[in-house]
């Protein structure tokens, strides 16, 4: 699963990427974890408005995919974004280490940055990395925000692993590019995405475009997601949390989306119109202005790009049980 929302990364428009804003600092750490180096892209801003925003991008996303978005959201907040080990400019990682161990070097992270308490916003795979640092470390939350993700691994999507695999060890490029794109992109006639013919292009040169380090990379990445726990069913800290997706995503589907809202303590859940998994990219203002407004407290209704914002989660049902007059123990007012 090497393509997600970095597919501007590598673009011939990477020149002309927009820089940060000129109070905002660049500090660029190359950091060891249990043996392993990796690497975290820190844009201080001293007249932050929130405790420092951290993006997990997807698997294909390096620390600088985020480039894009910088100057929107290092406007009110210190961000940082990462290449974990496995993943980006950071060390090889064997399949063998999974979710816990990215999660514990995320932890690891926040403590060498001296970052007791952050935003989180993890996606797609990202999304997956950050809920288990929920469950782990959820000391560290100020809030919790999941963009295009699932508590399951669609069986269509696992049963296109081990295939993909085969044709990454072959070399067979062209194919699985192709593939990739079909499935990461909500297919013709799903309904209106901005950027969608755009998007897919960028997406297929980069896959096209990658080192055999990268294509290395990938095939261990494939390894990792099928022989690891994807999603465990333990509680996670009753902190404000957003769960988000295109409406038209058909790889991490709205429904996948309101379940993971679901089985948090609660949750905003909401879909972005015009969008499909790529969201980030293909409305990428709009995201960003999504994600500040989260971070920094303000009304998520009413939005013209959003759909109608819903709250959901195990504390929201309890309150319900509890307004039916079934015993429910925990309500949401004790969140």
């Amino acid at each position: 699963m090497r393509s997600d929302i970095g597919v501007a990364q590598d673009s011939p428009a990477a020149a002309s990427v927009p820089r940060p804003p000129e109070e905002v600092r660049v500090e660029e750490r190359v950091l060891a974890f249990e043996g392993f180096t990796y690497h975290c892209r820190i844009l201080h801003q001293d007249s932050s408005q929130t405790v420092p925003l951290v993006m997990l991008g997807g698997s294909a996303q390096n620390r600088h995919a985020w480039r894009r978005h910088e100057k929107w959201l290092t406007s009110w907040s210190t961000m940082v974004t990462v290449d974990l080990p496995g993943y980006g400019e950071a060390d090889f990682l064997p399949a063998s280490y999974g979710l816990d161990f990215l999660a514990a070097a995320v932890q690891h992270m926040l403590t060498e940055l001296d970052m007791p308490e952050v935003n989180l916003i993890g996606s797609c795979f990202g999304g997956a990395v950050a809920l288990r640092f929920a469950q782990q470390y959820p000391g560290f939350l100020a809030r919790l925000g999941l963009v295009g993700m699932t508590n399951v691994i669609p069986d269509d999507y696992a049963e296109a692993v081990p295939r993909w695999k085969r044709m990454l060890e072959r070399g067979d490029r062209a194919r699985i590019a192709t593939e990739l794109v079909q499935r990461f992109m909500s297919p013709p006639g799903t309904g209106p995405v901005r950027r969608h013919e755009v998007v897919s292009r960028l997406l297929y040169a980069q896959f096209m475009g990658q080192s055999d380090d990268e294509i290395r990379m990938s095939v261990e990445h494939n390894t990792r997601l099928m022989g690891h726990e994807w999603y465990r069913p333990v509680p996670v800290a009753a902190v404000p949390s957003m769960v988000v997706t295109g409406e038209y995503d058909t790889l991490c589907t709205p429904a996948m989306g309101r379940e993971v809202a679901a089985a948090l303590p609660a949750a905003s859940f909401t879909t972005i119109k015009e969008a499909d998994h790529l969201a980030p990219v293909e409305r990428m203002a709009e995201f960003c202005d999504l994600i500040t407004r989260f971070c920094t407290g303000q009304r998520l209704t009413g939005l013209p790009y959003c759909n109608p914002v819903e709250t959901l989660g195990t504390a929201v049902r309890a309150l319900a049980d509890e307004a039916s007059g079934i015993p429910a123990a925990g309500a949401l007012a004790r969140l």
